[in-house]
């Protein structure tokens, strides 16, 4: 079945037929071929990119009770300087003083954009961007922009961040499109 006409036929059928994930990935894989092995991690990756956007979220809403949850006792959280050659951190927290921070609800905003995820059994890697907006400062830096890496692992059944390093960052200014696109 692999005229173009009919796979184009059959896959929009399908798109609109209403089947379930698992029906569209069979007829999928019958007009195209099978998947390659890669693509069966990418369950575990969406759900480490969901894991991830629900920490954001909880660090917004001051959550500290998910963030302690969800954070590993050895939790490193590298802040940046502003640099992009290398340089000594603003500073770096461990899990009591980050879980201050989610407390003193420090962030308005940190959305993210632009991550990707890299699988590893039980090891977890994203990297990307968020852009933040911090409760407490200089107005004219409120809005922050910080490319970052962070490592998740998988113990005992449940991902946990381990890891945060800004790699680039933070940049400042006044409002969300002076950030936004750096």
């Amino acid at each position: 079945m692999k005229h173009p006409f009919y796979a184009s036929l059959l896959l929009f059928a399908v798109a609109f037929a209403g089947f379930s994930q698992e029906a569209k990935t069979l007829v999928a894989a019958a007009v195209n071929g099978p998947e390659p092995k890669s693509a069966a991690v990418s369950g575990a990756a969406a759900e480490v990119l969901q894991f991830e956007r629900n920490m954001e979220a909880a660090v917004v809403r001051g959550d500290v009770g998910y963030v302690d949850r969800v954070s590993a006792d050895d939790l490193s959280f590298t802040h940046g300087d502003g640099w992009t050659t290398g340089g000594k951190p603003l500073l770096v927290d461990d899990k009591k003083s980050f879980l201050k921070r989610v407390e003193n609800r420090q962030y308005l905003v940190r959305d993210l954009d632009s991550v990707k995820v890299e699988m590893h059994g039980n090891i977890a890697i994203t990297y990307g961007r968020y852009v933040a907006q911090n409760r407490i400062g200089d107005p004219h830096k409120s809005w922050f922009a910080v490319w970052f890496e962070r490592v998740y692992e998988k113990r005992n059944g449940q991902w946990l961040y381990v890891s945060h390093r800004t790699v680039h960052g933070p940049t400042y200014g006044p409002d969300r499109q002076s950030v936004s696109d750096k």
